[in-house]
């Protein structure tokens, strides 16, 4: 007779909590009262109910607007950068056009302004869109680049003509940035504006720019824009090229 097999027995992890079906407005008053001195090493827990409240208002769009009202206001207050990242977390979530200056407002911060804009770009709304374009001239740095990708990855066409001019930065990472964007982005109009930049590109951004090309002719396939995607990737076999993203342009005109 096969030796039976051994049986692991479960490991008893209590009673499983239920779902809740309703905002504990106690709860989560104490839990905007919280905020007020949450850091960095205070109890999560503290801050559940507006974790439950944010869950709940997915399905009651009054609530919805109620808290991300509620949200927006505490984000403008003297808290912590711990408490602020948690706000700009949950907006992420459940923000309208209603939370948009609240973020925009924290755009240049040097402690939540990387929170504040991954938030206005997961906000479907066009006013986060408009919020990050308007941010652009007035940033810096690795702030520039950051609102740079977030608009490429919100594939946001009305971006494209500051993209473009901004393919002229003295600075190289924000050169590649809206280089990268205007692949992202997809359109004929972007592509017009990597095509004229190839030629001419320093050659610190040749790859860059190639494989914003790359990026910028398989969306233009996908759209059913075959000549607009050949004529960027005839711009771009014209390059000095590294060899993959060579053999890369090759390929995709030999299809």
């Amino acid at each position: 007779m096969p030796k039976a097999s051994k049986v692991e027995p479960k490991a008893d992890v209590g009673p499983v909590p239920p779902v809740k079906s309703h905002v504990d407005k106690a709860a989560l008053d104490a839990a905007f009262e919280a905020l007020r001195s949450f850091d960095y090493g205070s109890a999560r827990a503290a801050l559940l109910p507006i974790d439950d409240a944010a869950a709940l208002a997915a399905a009651d769009p009054i609530a919805r607007k109620e808290l991300e009202s509620r949200l927006a206001t505490a984000l403008g207050g003297n808290l912590s950068k711990a408490a602020k990242g948690f706000l700009c977390r949950i907006l992420a979530r459940i923000g309208s056009a209603d939370c948009v200056p609240a973020l925009a407002a924290l755009l240049a911060d040097a402690d939540v302004g990387v929170l504040a804009r991954a938030a206005l770009e997961r906000i479907p709304d066009s006013a986060a869109g408009k919020a990050l374009r308007d941010s652009v001239p007035a940033l810096q740095g690795i702030r520039k680049v950051g609102v740079i990708q977030s608009l490429g990855a919100r594939r946001d066409s009305e971006s494209t003509p500051a993209l473009a001019a901004l393919l002229r930065d003295a600075d190289a990472q924000i050169a590649g940035a809206a280089a990268a964007a205007l692949g992202e982005i997809g359109t004929p109009e972007s592509a017009a504006a990597l095509r004229a930049f190839l030629p001419c590109a320093p050659q610190a951004l040749h790859a860059t720019a190639a494989d914003a090309a790359l990026v910028c002719a398989d969306r233009l396939i996908e759209a059913n824009r075959r000549s607009e995607a050949r004529a960027l990737l005839e711009a771009a076999v014209q390059c000095a090229l590294p060899k993959h993203i060579a053999a890369a342009v090759q390929r995709r005109l030999a299809g």
